[in-house]
């Protein structure tokens, strides 16, 4: 019980990522003061955790009433994956650039909790 109890605590710390994640915190919050980058870590942290637990509890539920088995589900992602990748390599798609403040838009959600955090490999694990 505890050997699994660790290996799955490996696997999720290898998934998230937290050298990653944290090179994506510092490059976003870099114009907010210390206690809005306090607020934004916890935001995002709880948002992830929400994501990441109602994956285990309702995620081979929703996929199962669907039809969906779960090596569709990882296909299909690894395809979008490789798309994404071809598009980076080659330069497609939409020029790079910021994008204009969006009025509701909050960093704790994204780019932190998903896909930072709750990465779509840590909601599969």
């Amino acid at each position: 019980m505890t050997e699994k109890l660790i290996r799955d605590a490996l696997i999720l710390w290898a998934t998230i990522d937290p050298i990653g994640t944290l090179a994506v915190f510092v490059a976003v919050t870099s114009k907010l003061d210390a206690a809005q980058r306090r607020r934004a870590a916890l935001k995002a942290i709880l948002y992830a955790s929400a994501i990441l637990i109602g994956s285990i509890v309702i995620g081979q539920v929703l996929l199962s009433s669907m039809g969906i088995r779960l090596i569709s589900f990882q296909v299909a992602g690894g395809i979008i994956l490789f798309i994404f990748g071809l598009q980076m390599i080659f330069g497609t798609g939409a020029a790079g650039g910021t994008p204009a403040k969006e009025p509701g838009h909050d960093v704790a959600v994204f780019p932190l909790a998903i896909p930072s955090i709750a990465t779509p490999g840590a909601i599969l694990a």
